[in-house]
């Protein structure tokens, strides 16, 4: 049963409002104060709350303040005096649903309360769609639809499987850590270990008993035995990123443990046999290594079984509304914020070079949800740099982005049953430009 909270101090105003809505299904619990209705607004879920503007204590305006900050979606009705008014123009701008001025007609509030209701279901299952398009187009949490990222997804699941060493290269930030990730759940090894070393972070001799382990006494501070990665990783997946990064005498002793299936730890004497799958990153061509004398041949080889190519995000443009909404979303429900771009801000981020690839763009996103004060992201809340600096414009970006818009808008059209000003509604656009649409993607009006 949906469950109203209604919040009045008039008694023969709640009492109107009490009658209403039981008659027509809904539960209500009622609350003198504001302060009383938002003590049980925290302590019950509601799936709408009626509340008037001018109440004891805590006003209606302070109420939906409270509400908004607590739960951005929840469906809020004001009811205001004449005078009142202005001040409810302004809870609209602050999230209210919608606004009574008295004197009304119940057949006035249950009308805008089925309204308020609807527009809440059909949130939700566009909620739902957008996470339906996201697990469509997404492998272990890497999300892309772009074919470049389809090739990689299909590449992922055919090598998973098997044993095989896998050399994944991309800039910095493309992600080859996550796809690293994801192979290793992919495969027979998912409830064994995944271990993971940056070759980048330790010198020489660290990365040495670091990977391959060392005994008491192998060097100053050796106090103790120490199991190395290798180790650590049998029977799972060992994951080396910055591969370009390895010192050369380091690169001799890994080579040999690939060869022979087994290792020696620093300072000791005994062969210990490993069973690992090793996955390697590098962010630079390690054949340009290999010509320059800093990184084995034999070893490229040995690595370089099944290569896998990350594309930097300017190559993979139609991803990017798929990532700003899986980022959106996932740092609006840390923050308690429901928030959406703009077209020209959408357009803006699209078409920007992106040189930190997705890892410059999640920052993007969590710090323009973190500091967004509206409902709403246009150009002017980006950061300058995305104003003002010039922007990479591939040639696809048209396309890519119809190709979306047609997508998403026909998911909305099905939802709705073709009704287009609910579908409109939803879209957060006005029926005359859900038409223009229409004509200009060449999709049906029927």
């Amino acid at each position: 049963m949906i469950k109203c909270l209604v919040i009045e101090d008039d008694d023969l105003m709640q009492g109107m409002l009490k009658e209403a809505l039981i008659e027509n299904g809904i539960s209500v619990t009622l609350a003198e104060t504001g302060d009383q209705g938002w003590t049980l607004f925290q302590e019950e879920i509601f799936d709408l709350v009626i509340t008037d503007f001018k109440l004891p204590g805590m006003d209606g305006l302070t109420i939906l303040e409270h509400i908004k900050s607590k739960s951005p979606e929840a469906m809020v009705i004001l009811i205001t005096g004449y005078g009142t008014i202005e001040g409810a123009v302004k809870a609209m701008k602050l999230g209210a649903f919608d606004y009574l001025t008295k004197p009304f007609l119940s057949e006035e509030l249950i009308h805008l309360v089925q309204k308020a209701l609807e527009f809440q279901n059909l949130r939700l299952e566009n909620k739902r769609l957008k996470k339906e398009l996201l697990n469509k187009y997404s492998v272990e949490n890497i999300i892309g639809k772009s074919k470049p990222m389809q090739d990689v997804f299909r590449l992922m699941e055919v090598v998973a499987p098997s044993p095989t060493t896998v050399l994944i290269q991309g800039e910095s930030g493309t992600g080859k850590e996550r796809v690293a990730e994801a192979i290793h759940q992919l495969s027979d090894r998912k409830n064994k270990p995944l271990i993971k070393v940056s070759c980048a972070a330790l010198p020489e001799n660290l990365l040495e008993s670091e990977l391959f382990g060392h005994e008491k006494g192998a060097f100053t501070n050796a106090i103790k035995r120490k199991l190395g990665r290798f180790e650590m990783a049998h029977q799972g997946s060992l994951f080396l990123d910055d591969v370009d990064d390895m010192h050369p005498g380091i690169q001799v002793k890994l080579l040999r443990v690939l060869q022979e299936r087994e290792l020696v730890r620093v300072g000791g004497t005994e062969t210990i046999s490993v069973d690992v799958r090793l996955i390697t990153a590098t962010k630079t061509d390690l054949k340009l290594k290999i010509e320059d004398g800093s990184f084995r041949e034999d070893l490229y080889y040995r690595l370089n079984v099944v290569p896998i190519l990350l594309p930097p995000l300017k190559e993979r443009v139609d991803d990017i509304p798929l990532l700003i909404q899986h980022f959106t979303d996932k740092f609006c429900a840390r923050c308690g914020k429901n928030l959406t771009f703009s077209e020209s801000a959408m357009t803006l981020l699209m078409n920007y070079h992106w040189p930190g690839n997705i890892r410059e763009l999640e920052n993007t996103i969590e710090r323009l949800v973190t500091v967004s004060q509206k409902g709403n992201i246009d150009i002017s809340d980006l950061p300058e740099n995305f104003r003002n600096k010039p922007h990479w414009k591939p040639q696809s970006i048209k396309s890519a982005v119809a190709e979306a818009e047609a997508y998403h808008i026909q998911k909305v059209l099905k939802m709705t049953n073709g009704h287009k000003k609910q579908a409109a509604e939803i879209l957060g656009i006005t029926p005359k430009t859900l038409w223009v649409k229409l004509k200009e993607l060449g999709l049906s009006e029927n």
